[in-house]
């Protein structure tokens, strides 16, 4: 009998599933709350090693390095986030109310002068903190240059100038937030304002960095845009075009005159344009949190260059064409955000213009909001850098699963609550101080930049590399560095004179000229309190060119054979591209 008439059809059984074994656990997605709430825990990959502020006999630069090296910040920004802080990321107050005082102050030949100049040396700036920032995109960036390259006391004496610049920053910027709302009278008292903008800086903060690139890019761009549109719109009314008509031209270069109150006039122009240009920086501090350095911060950093030309340059030119110095409501304003006091906006009123005012006045109500913004970033950053290196409370170096250094954020969030003292009849005093201490602080920023370049060249070639081996070098080079060095150093030497000395000092009395003085000069020897005792302490030295760590937090390790594929392909690039690259 045929065997297969017996079998039995196939059938494919499948086994009962096997319990878990003892112990073990099936992952499950938890719920949307406890994923928030889990967020906030310590990143477990991130230990902050040893005690880096000490070895036993001084500051232990290797260990600092590791630790900002190794600092568990997310690299969540991508390079449309760096191009827009770089183009937009500092227009502010400075530049859209500030620049009427010292219009004011100096005639339209003088701010003019004072910005192209002042422009010069942050395009060598950003260029020398840009090919470090590259090659080291480590947490802290430039605080951290100066502890490795320079000397560990002036790294913790500018980390904490930086930190607390930024600080400062924020109840001032908020309090000026709520101040633009006053130009539509809406009869509500300020704390409630500043409630709202406070709670909205901390929250777009608290999404990590990503929100603050995200908030970035849109306030950015509107700052952009209402730049673009101003000069369009200053370019029409001085032909004539405006509602009112009448040919402008230069008529008030000649009357009332081009300069006001002569060369002191320049030298207070010097020092206010500085500080518009304050938070340029923020692009190499953000280098840390880019998830490609080497390809993103080269192309923001040569945008510094449009940013300084068309935004400051070109627009201030118009404004000194379309505004008199000796206009009386450029010094009326109430605040440093005060639209009344905005030559912008005073231009188009000037011209007839109805409904543009408050358009203009919403704008200078986002760059505050972007200054604050960038506030609560930059100190919370700066702080968590400190404390991995040992020069700050080790708490401070606390980074969430998110990347968040949580306790940085709350203590800045907690600082900006000063700006409540917006309703309290002390609100001038205190703010008077506070503006004080941070007046100065971008200054000695920039300038120590631009040192640490000069010296991490000189480490840089003393250990035998090439400046073939960067993927990124600084266009003006080391000489553009020296140049920013001493301009920076001039601008100090220009504000004491005018702090010591102001335009109608013969007319103030002793303690009139003493709080003028203070009330300019106050960050220079609060920077001293820092950098002195921190000194003596810790017995620090500064580095030596051959002792210099050129290997801790490079991120690439085949970075050179990565350069020269890429500058192989760029030989390639027809003429047109090449000259593209190179500006942008």
């Amino acid at each position: 009998m045929d065997e297969k008439k017996f079998e039995e059809p196939h059938t494919v059984q499948t086994p009962p599933e096997a319990p878990p074994a003892y112990g073990s656990s099936e992952p499950t997605r938890a719920g949307m709350g406890q994923r928030i709430w889990d967020s906030f825990k310590r990143d477990p990959n991130h230990t902050v090693s040893g005690h880096a502020g000490a070895d036993g006999s001084g500051f232990d630069i290797e260990t600092a390095a590791q630790n900002t090296a190794h600092s568990p910040l997310q690299r969540r920004l991508k390079g449309r986030h760096l191009q827009m802080i770089a183009i937009g990321g500092s227009i502010g107050t400075g530049l859209f109310v500030g620049s009427g005082s010292v219009l004011a102050a100096g005639g339209p030949a003088s701010v003019l002068i004072a910005y192209i100049l002042i422009g010069c040396m942050l395009y060598c700036t950003v260029h020398a903190l840009g090919e470090m920032a590259v090659l080291f995109p480590v947490a802290g960036s430039f605080a951290h240059y100066s502890t490795r390259f320079v000397d560990p006391a002036w790294g913790f004496a500018m980390g904490w100038n930086y930190a607390l610049q930024w600080l400062i920053v924020l109840p001032l910027e908020i309090v000026a937030a709520s101040i633009t709302v006053d130009y539509w009278s809406p009869g509500v008292s300020n704390a409630a304002w500043v409630a709202i903008f406070w709670a909205l800086i901390v929250s777009i903060n608290m999404f990590g960095v990503r929100g603050y690139g995200e908030a970035e890019f849109v306030f950015s761009i509107i700052k952009v845009v209402a730049v673009l549109g101003f000069i369009i719109l200053g370019i029409i009314i001085n032909c004539g075009g405006g509602p009112q008509g009448g040919y402008i031209g230069a008529k008030y270069w000649y009357n009332p005159g081009a300069f006001n109150n002569g060369f002191k006039g320049l030298c207070s122009v010097f020092v206010n344009a500085a500080f518009a240009f304050a938070g340029t920086e923020l692009v190499g501090l953000a280098a840390a949190e880019t998830a490609n350095p080497r390809k993103s911060l080269p192309t923001a950093v040569k945008q510094v260059f449009w940013r300084i030309a068309l935004f400051y340059v070109v627009s201030l030119t118009l404004v000194g064409l379309l505004v008199r110095y000796d206009e009386p409501r450029l010094v009326s304003g109430s605040s440093s955000a005060d639209a009344h006091a905005s030559p912008f906006v005073i231009a188009i009123e000037n011209a007839g213009i109805k409904a543009l005012p408050s358009i203009m006045n919403v704008v200078i109500m986002i760059a505050v909001l972007s200054v604050g913004n960038s506030s609560v970033y930059g100190s919370s950053r700066t702080l968590a850098a400190l404390a991995e290196q040992g020069q700050a409370p080790k708490f401070l170096a606390y980074i969430d699963r998110k990347g968040r250094p949580l306790p940085a954020i709350i203590i800045a969030s907690a600082i900006g609550l000063l700006c409540f003292l917006a309703a309290s009849d002390k609100q001038t005093t205190a703010f008077g101080w506070m503006m004080a201490i941070s007046g100065l602080s971008s200054i000695f920023t920039w300038g120590s930049v631009c040192g640490a370049h000069i010296l991490f060249r000189r480490a840089w070639k003393k250990q035998g590399h090439s400046l073939d081996e960067l993927a990124f070098r600084s266009q003006p080079g080391v000489i553009g560095s020296w140049i920013g060095l001493v301009f920076n150093i001039l601008v100090l030497i220009a504000q004491f004179w005018v702090g010591f000395a102001p335009v109608g000092y013969a007319e103030m009395t002793t303690n009139e000229l003493v709080y003028n003085f203070f009330s300019v000069y106050l960050a220079a020897p609060v920077v001293v309190a820092f950098y002195i005792p921190y000194k003596f302490w810790y017995k620090t030295k500064f580095v030596r060119s051959a002792e210099v760590d050129l290997v801790t937090g490079r991120r690439e390790l085949d970075l050179q054979h990565l350069i020269e594929q890429e500058r192989a392909e760029q030989k390639q690039w027809p003429k047109w591209k090449k000259a593209y690259k190179f500006f942008c």
